[in-house]
């Protein structure tokens, strides 16, 4: 364009606002140019009379109208997600609303797996929600919010900020699952090619192969019941989300069919003046920890579970809450990663998914079904039309159809589910190695190395490592044998923003000698890890914690009862001396911490600032929230 062309004035939107004499002297005056931009921006002011209502996302990416990619987002789960956006607010357009729309992206924690990116992870979510919240007040006059996440840290932080706008009506619209290739390997077992590799089990071609397929469609999160999974079957328990929206597979038209539920809902819940602290009740939470239970979730809701309560203004569940909940709750779902038959998260949908699983939990007495849902509808209502579907019905006929599979192996009622050795998910070890907690999910141990009487005994020498770096370095130099107890520290709040640590799960698991290996770390882990596998050990090594006593060689006894769900962590020998644990008590108290303890020498200052308020506000077992007259108390000392 010839640069004299340049202008410096338009004439600007034609007609008038529909403006009062009463609104020009009552009104702020951010409410009335709030009108002007809106026209500016290309809406009709002949349509401004509707509820405002803000729809917040993680979109990622920039997508040309084919799909094709002009820029690539951090990860699938978000690529798709501006369609959802759009198809609700056409909808609501369409029914007379003005929607807006705005956005903060997220990162991929498989992306960052093994990287300095991972320090950023967890600190990312409080963030978020602080994005997302600010956003929400920044449009004074809405009426309503939906909210559209995908996966692990985007989705809990879009929760975050949703269940503390308690005085308006909020809805969550979970971004769906990708689907499985047709040939080739999941989302989860393709991020194990590179120990596979070092092991001589696969091939350089079938790596390369593998991993060009392995995430088979553009949209949703990973295949598997990891944390983004988890998190949208909790939000869906929560009464946050509509009715069989979880896991809805990206794309599809079933998936875009949601958003336009949702923006109806929201409309509807304005109209009845509902309220989301009508739906977030402590009620409305036992029942999404029930469902993590039966689920088999990701033990990272531990962390996020907490901080929505919070922001609702609930009280927080404890390890005592989890641990009670899942002795009363049975396993019904067999799915990527627990097992037995592992199916995809997909074919979860196709099950039935929340609504089936909560069927069968209501007919066991296990969940309040009186609790309000953002259909407008009590939870009861809404299993009630579920029953009797048409939805129902023809999707668990197609999962038979498509894939051969009888749905009533997805999602099992008690009986069949004892039957095929589903046990209950969650375990909370203690002893001298934890004495605060950790936790393990003991429903993924491998059987072949469980007792008959179901429980996990294992006692071995300590391989002591200060950083993940290390660690993958030893497994895939053979450095780390059958028999070992790998133990990982300096992965908490202060030493690496309490990294998760798939790449040293899923290379044990995927590896011959790996299931007789166990790891115990202060770091947490993914959704998708599975094995023997102890994180969240409290107090972590850099706060003082036992853990960060342990030396190579050092003996520790591991004891995880799958069936009682007790489990104890132990140091029990040195130098070829056994001792009880009291005794290990006793010398892991008179020993100094290790010399070579400390962060990570890139963990940013950002993420230091993040550990030091979460642990002056509860730290962990609090969900690591910002409590902000804890910290405010904490400086005022």
């Amino acid at each position: 364009m010839p640069l004299e062309e340049v202008r410096t004035h338009a004439p600007g939107p034609a007609g008038r606002l529909p403006i009062t004499a009463e609104m020009l002297l009552g009104e702020p005056s951010g409410n009335l140019f709030g009108l002007s931009m809106n026209v500016g921006m290309g809406w009709s002011p002949d349509s401004l009379s509707g509820p405002e209502i803000l729809l917040l996302s993680t979109h990622g990416g920039l997508r040309a109208e084919d799909g094709t990619p002009i820029a690539l987002g951090f990860h699938t789960g978000h690529w798709e997600v501006g369609l959802l956006v759009a198809e609700a607010a056409r909808e609501l357009r369409a029914l007379g609303a003005v929607p807006f729309s705005g956005a903060c992206t997220d990162p991929c924690d498989g992306r960052t797996q093994g990287t300095t990116g991972m320090f950023d992870s967890l600190p990312y979510r409080n963030d978020a929600a602080v994005v997302f919240r600010r956003l929400i007040r920044s449009l004074p006059t809405r009426k309503g919010v939906i909210g559209i996440a995908t996966c692990d840290k985007g989705l809990p932080a879009m929760m975050m900020a949703l269940a503390a706008i308690r005085d308006l009506p909020t809805v969550l619209v979970p971004g769906g699952v990708s689907l499985l290739p047709e040939a080739g390997e999941d989302a989860g077992r393709v991020q194990t090619i590179g120990a596979r590799f070092a092991h001589q089990q696969i091939t350089l071609e079938y790596a390369a192969e593998v991993g060009c397929r392995a995430c088979a469609t553009p949209g949703g999160g990973c295949q598997f019941l990891g944390t983004a999974a988890t998190s949208q079957v909790v939000a869906e328990a929560l009464g946050l989300a509509l009715p069989h929206t979880a896991l809805a597979p990206s794309g599809q038209p079933v998936w875009l069919d949601m958003a336009k539920r949702s923006a109806r809902a929201v409309l509807r819940l304005n109209q009845l003046g509902r309220k989301t602290a009508d739906v977030l009740t402590d009620a409305a939470l036992q029942n999404a920890m029930v469902l993590h239970a039966a689920f088999g979730g990701s033990t990272n809701l531990l962390l996020h579970v907490p901080a929505i309560a919070y922001s609702a203004k609930l009280g927080r569940p404890s390890a005592a809450d989890w641990a009670r909940l899942n002795r009363q709750v049975p396993r019904l779902v067999d799915a990527l990663p627990n097992g037995p038959r592992n199916h995809a998260t997909v074919q979860v949908f196709l099950a039935g998914a929340v609504p089936e699983v909560m069927l069968h939990l209501r007919r066991a007495g296990l969940i309040d079904t009186r609790v309000m849902t953002v259909s407008g509808e009590t939870l009861d209502s809404n299993l009630d039309w579920w029953q009797d579907s048409r939805r129902r019905h023809e999707l668990r006929r197609a999962l038979a159809r498509q894939d051969g599979i009888d749905p009533n192996d997805v999602i099992m009622d008690p009986a069949r589910a004892k039957s095929r050795g589903l046990t209950a998910t969650l375990c909370f070890p203690s002893g001298n190695l934890a004495p605060e907690g950790s936790v393990i999910k003991s429903t993924a141990i491998d059987p072949t190395v469980v007792g008959e009487d179901g429980v996990y005994r294992k006692r071995g020498p300590a391989r002591v490592f200060v950083s993940e770096h290390s660690a993958i370095h030893a497994i895939k130099n053979h450095e780390v044998h059958e028999g070992d107890v790998l133990v990982l520290v300096c992965g908490g709040p202060m030493g690496s923003g309490m990294q998760e640590i798939y790449q040293v799960t899923s290379a044990l698991k995927h590896l011959p000698f790996g299931k007789h290996v166990a790891l115990l770390t202060d770091a947490r882990f993914s959704g998708v890890s599975t094995g023997a596998c102890i994180g969240h050990v409290s107090p972590e090594a850099l706060a003082g914690g036992a853990i960060g006593k342990l030396c190579d060689g050092d003996v520790v006894e591991i004891v995880i009862d799958r069936l009682k769900l007790d489990g104890t962590v132990n140091f029990v020998g040195e130098n070829g001396e056994l001792f009880d644990a009291e005794e290990g008590a006793r010398r892991l108290a008179r020993r100094a911490p290790r010399a070579d303890l400390a962060p990570d020498p890139a963990l940013p200052a950002d993420t230091r600032l993040w550990a030091a308020l979460t642990q002056a506000s509860g730290g962990v077992w609090a969900g690591c929230i910002y409590d902000v007259e804890a910290i405010i108390a904490a400086l005022n000392k």
